[in-house]
């Protein structure tokens, strides 16, 4: 039945892309036969019941081999039709080009971007381990006890993220962490020979990682891998599958021809004959489908585990409503009623000059206290990212109890993999860098926010303020950049208060990631009324009005300070100033417009200061408007000298605004 069950995936994959009229047909073709290893024989999972917490994850970072998915979750019995494989590619359909989250299908994640997939997996195993030494007993009730499993192809190893994370994983020994290398020799560009001539297994090797070598297309040697990689605990597997690209298609197998466009009816035709293949497009016999579907035995499973948490209920009470807790993603009982008195404590405590960094830290303190899920971490910069709580302790490879990661220096794998540990569940993850190193990490920061899920990036050395570092470490266009991607909160604090508002609205949020921009330098304390504090969380909100004003002043983070000091000069001179704070701009530009024009009039003049690129804020203002921003890089200077020469001071500040007032 081998080949039978492996034909029917490729056909399926090869007809959805001719019907489509684009996609890959080639790795589905040669991968099928390391599918039917993995998911007839070794996958545990339940199609009626996808979002069953012990299932194993399975992760297709080589993404454009989408089909070879699509076809696997239709005939193992996920609510994925033959209709939805029609509609490959089209419009409004379950079966996108490259596969999207969608674990109601059986989806685990987002992938096509090459490479993030292996850091997806690397996160999810990483999240097993945390949650398996937190939750697994001596006495044989373990909860927590699944494999990640993960193809990957020559582009995922091509990319350096897959350095990064997979360096990572040998480190901290993710045994339960195997990896199917598919070794066609092919990319879109021809034969990789030369330009991609790694030694791989030697590569794997020194990361710490079991590499095996098996025929990509003989079952027996792969489910023998299989079984090897499963019984190392102590070490991630890399099974390299040596497999002949478009396997079955006369003219086409083993070239780039096969990789990224249908095959055309007339190789099809010839390699239906190859394969004896004799049924139409679409057609799958009933007796292979029996073959693959995996209901029965996925519920059994599933039935099994659900018998094992009732007696583990019942011997361990306390983690086990834990567990459940953080399988549900619910906040504790009095988390409302414990950060409405922790916000007390901030309003009511010493006042004195604050890094929003160092304010970072201490509202971790708190969260992090009441949160045990909330596991952090810093790419090598935990002491200037202030991501190490009080709360907190060393996440290392003989202590998976710890809730603090040090990274290294890998912002991109540490993303990547921070998405697949919240993807996994059970764990909120949250990570530092420098604003300015965000770019490396790019990518993986609109995959969260593509995804809706709620991911905490905590970046610091937020503008030129940092200082002397200089032009390579001071962050322009960094923010606007994240402003523009959809689906995602940034927030930029003035002060303790704002910062404690930007984590609460982060650790709650359930389809938003958010981002944390904190300064270096200490900023001032900002006074607030009652009902103030409770504006925040919109995003913008005045802190200052009076009637009939002539003009409003805008700034977000290290810049309020500066505006508040300006009105004071400009009210000297007689005007009536209004002074409005917007830590975070994308939550604003939601909230309905009557709110948005009682904090911003929108008929008086508007001066607007932010230390970063201006292009964010032309929604807000008209062209009759000012925006104080940079639109050159910085230098490498103290921070004051600096703030001067850009402009941003206080008499600065005032000179704009009169000029404004003049017009």
């Amino acid at each position: 039945m081998h080949t039978d069950l492996a034909n029917a995936i490729r056909f399926l994959s090869i007809d959805a892309v001719q019907a489509a009229k684009s996609g890959h047909p080639g790795m589905p073709m040669g991968m099928a036969d390391i599918a039917v290893a993995l998911w007839k024989y070794n996958l545990k999972h339940n199609p009626e019941n996808p979002h069953w917490f012990n299932r194993d994850r399975f992760v297709l970072s080589n993404g454009h081999g989408s089909m070879l998915l699509y076809s696997l979750l239709h005939l193992t019995g996920y609510n994925l039709s033959l209709e939805e494989l029609k509609n490959f590619r089209q419009i409004g359909s379950k079966t996108p080009g490259h596969p999207e989250l969608d674990l109601d299908i059986g989806i685990e994640t987002t992938t096509g971007p090459l490479g993030q997939g292996i850091g997806n997996a690397v996160g999810m195993a990483l999240a097993e381990k945390i949650l398996s030494a937190k939750f697994n007993q001596a006495d044989g009730l373990n909860p927590i006890d699944h494999y990640t499993y993960t193809f990957l192809g020559d582009g995922c190893l091509m990319e350096g993220i897959s350095h990064e994370v997979c360096s990572f994983a040998g480190t901290h020994k993710l045994g339960k962490l195997i990896c199917f290398y598919d070794q066609n020799g092919i990319s879109i560009d021809g034969e990789i020979t030369n330009w991609f001539t790694d030694n791989t297994a030697q590569r794997f090797a020194s990361y710490n990682w079991q590499v095996l070598e098996v025929d990509g297309h003989n079952v027996e040697q792969i489910l023998e891998a299989i079984k090897n990689a499963q019984e190392e605990s102590n070490q991630p597997t890399l099974i390299c599958c040596k497999t002949e690209i478009g396997f079955g298609s006369p003219n086409k197998a083993g070239t780039s021809g096969v990789h990224g466009s249908p095959l055309g009816d007339e190789e099809i035709a010839k390699t239906r004959n190859q394969l004896g293949w004799e049924y139409e497009p679409f057609d799958i016999p009933a007796n292979i489908k029996s073959q693959w579907d995996a209901r029965d035995f996925g519920s059994k499973l599933n039935s099994d585990w659900d018998i094992l948490m009732k007696e583990y209920s019942k011997i361990h009470p306390k983690l086990f409503n834990e567990l459940e807790r953080l399988i549900n993603n619910e906040l504790p009982n009095d988390f409302k009623k414990r950060y409405e008195e922790f916000i007390e404590e901030l309003v009511a405590g010493d006042q004195k000059d604050l890094a929003t960094r160092k304010a970072s830290e201490i509202c971790l303190n708190f969260f992090c206290e009441l949160l045990p899920e909330l596991v952090g971490g810093s790419a090598d910069l935990t002491g200037s990212n202030n991501t190490y709580s009080s709360a907190s302790s060393e996440l290392l490879p003989e202590n998976p109890q710890g809730n603090h990661i040090f990274y290294g220096v890998r912002e991109f794998g540490m993303t990547a993999m921070m998405n697949g540990m919240l993807l996994h569940g059970g764990i909120k993850p949250y990570g530092g860098t420098f604003l300015v190193f965000m770019d490396y990490a790019r990518n993986a920061v609109r995959l969260a926010a593509l995804m809706e899920i709620p991911n905490i990036f905590v970046y610091t050395h937020d503008s030129i303020g940092l200082g002397e570092d200089g032009p390579t470490h001071q962050p322009i266009e960094h923010l606007v950049t994240l402003r523009a991607t959809p689906n995602l909160n940034n927030w930029r604090p003035a002060d303790v208060i704002e910062t404690a508002v930007a984590w609460k609205e982060a650790v709650t949020s359930s389809s938003t990631p958010h981002t944390l921009i904190l300064s270096r330098q200490n900023l001032p304390y900002v006074q607030r009324t009652k009902e103030q504090l409770d504006l925040i969380q919109k995003g913008g909100y005045l802190l200052s009005c009076e009637e009939d004003p002539d003009i409003t002043l805008i700034a977000s983070g290290s810049e309020v300070q500066l505006i508040i000091a300006a009105a004071k000069s400009i009210q000297n001179d007689g005007f009536k100033v209004n002074i409005v704070s917007i830590p975070c701009l994308d939550k604003f530009y939601l909230q309905d417009q009557a709110y948005r024009d009682s904090v911003v009039a929108p008929q008086i003049p508007k001066l607007v200061v932010e230390a970063l690129h201006p292009d964010s804020w032309h929604g807000l203002v008209n062209l009759n408007d000012s925006i104080i921003g940079m639109k050159t890089f910085g230098e490498s200077a103290p921070a004051s000298d600096l703030m001067t020469k850009f402009g941003f001071t206080e008499e600065n500040i005032t000179t704009e605004a009169k000029k404004l007032l003049k017009r």
